[in-house]
């Protein structure tokens, strides 16, 4: 009897029946799953197919115990499967065992190949965060060979108008890791960035002004954000309307820069584009809404990112500028975000008498510093808080509130 053949046994109906098999062989457990006893008493599963071509192939499948009977004939059924689409299992299986890597791997990979070559640390940071921030909501998780051009247009489309520059790093940046994971045969062909571009809509050539809401508009689209569904991307939005505060700065907002009882929030310098620590007055409604947040809070951020698996709120990620982004779409496909801070501005020229000083300050803009001085008085913070309160009534067609603020410069 040829010793590479299997003795021929009857298919055991039970594990025990397998677990009987002690004496040195291999023995058959039917549909071409074998058990494998070696002379030093260790036992493993091998599955028995032929290829297209009509080569046999033996197949490890694991070790006994450790993989059940059932798990062995499930596994073999698959590659019985894999002949039957006309493949051949142990190639398939040598794929398999070099995974492809998800996108989100793929450019963790490029950056630590290429981190050392970046021209500062600013530079190498905010390589990474981009593609965090814009690229993983959408092609994280998915296998680089996957990553396909379709999705790749909805994961810039979102910033592609709102944020053109930002848009184009992203995707130049994704198409990055797309060549990496060509060169190193985790891809057959390359995504054509000129054909995704195609995809996506003209960009205005030019443009220096974040696109703003008029803010004769404002009370409107306001007033349509608050009527959507509640979610905590609409919250953020709200949030940053009512504090005039840039997107970044309201989202990483933390429980412990409120003061709820002086109806404060203070932003840390490091957060801040001028480096500069900024005192947020809090009119009406964002202290209501951050009372209501507090209430039911989990997390350490105001505006937490979600967990993928579970939708828990992190403890270390706010909410991402694309959702905040989306949430306005929504309600104002044509502005930004950003823009917001300029309908603000706006608005107080044309609707109050405040000294554009204080109208800067509230902005966080840098001002001279002889005027710095000379506005560094303790009143400066209440005239922040009626201007504030009055753009709270404004966008919310309460116009007494004003005309209380006229004269307040």
């Amino acid at each position: 009897m040829d010793n590479k053949q299997p003795t021929r046994r009857r298919a055991p109906a039970t594990v025990a029946e397998v677990n009987s098999y002690r004496t040195p062989g291999r023995y058959s457990v039917g549909d071409g799953l074998l058990l494998v006893v070696n002379p030093s008493g260790s036992r493993s599963w091998l599955a028995r197919v032929r290829d297209p071509s009509g080569k046999r192939r033996d197949i490890g499948l694991g070790r006994f115990p450790e993989v059940t009977l059932k798990e062995a004939r499930d596994r073999a059924a698959e590659h019985r499967k894999v002949v039957r689409d006309g493949l051949d299992p142990v190639v398939e299986k040598r794929k398999a065992a070099n995974a492809i890597p998800t996108f989100a791997e793929a450019a963790q990979r490029v950056y630590d190949e290429r981190k050392s070559g970046f021209k500062n640390d600013k530079h190498s940071a905010q390589w990474l965060s981009t593609l965090k921030d814009y690229a993983y909501p959408m092609l994280g998780s998915r296998p680089i060979d996957q990553v396909t051009g379709p999705l790749i247009v909805q994961a810039v489309k979102p910033i592609w108008l709102a944020k053109p520059e930002t848009a184009r790093r992203t995707l130049q940046r994704i198409g990055v890791v797309i060549s990496w994971a060509t060169a190193h045969g985790y891809r057959e062909h390359e995504a054509s960035m000129k054909a995704i571009k195609m995809g996506l809509p003209p960009q205005p050539k030019g443009v220096k002004h974040f696109a703003a809401v008029p803010y004769a508009d404002a009370p409107a689209v306001f007033a349509k954000l608050r009527a959507e569904p509640e979610t905590i991307a609409r919250l953020a939005l709200q949030f940053t309307i009512l504090t005039c505060v840039r997107s970044g700065e309201a989202r990483g907002a933390r429980w412990d820069e409120v003061d709820l009882e002086a109806r404060t929030w203070t932003v840390p310098a490091d957060r801040m584009k001028m480096k500069t620590e900024h005192v947020v007055p809090l009119s009406d409604s964002a202290t209501a809404m951050l009372r209501q947040l507090h209430a039911s809070r989990s997390s350490s951020l105001i505006f937490p990112g979600l967990q993928r698996r579970t939708s828990k709120p992190r403890d270390d990620k706010p909410l991402s500028d694309v959702a905040v982004t989306k949430a306005l779409q929504l309600v104002a496909p044509d502005a930004t975000v950003h823009g917001w801070r300029s309908t603000f501005r706006d608005w107080g020229a044309e609707e109050t008498n405040v000294a554009s000083e204080v109208l800067e300050k509230a902005l966080a803009h840098q001002i001279s510093s002889a005027v710095e001085r000379a506005y560094r008085r303790g009143d400066l913070l209440e005239k922040r808080r009626q201007l504030m309160q009055a753009w709270d009534g404004f966008l919310q067609n309460r116009s007494a509130a004003i005309v209380s603020i006229r004269g307040a410069a």
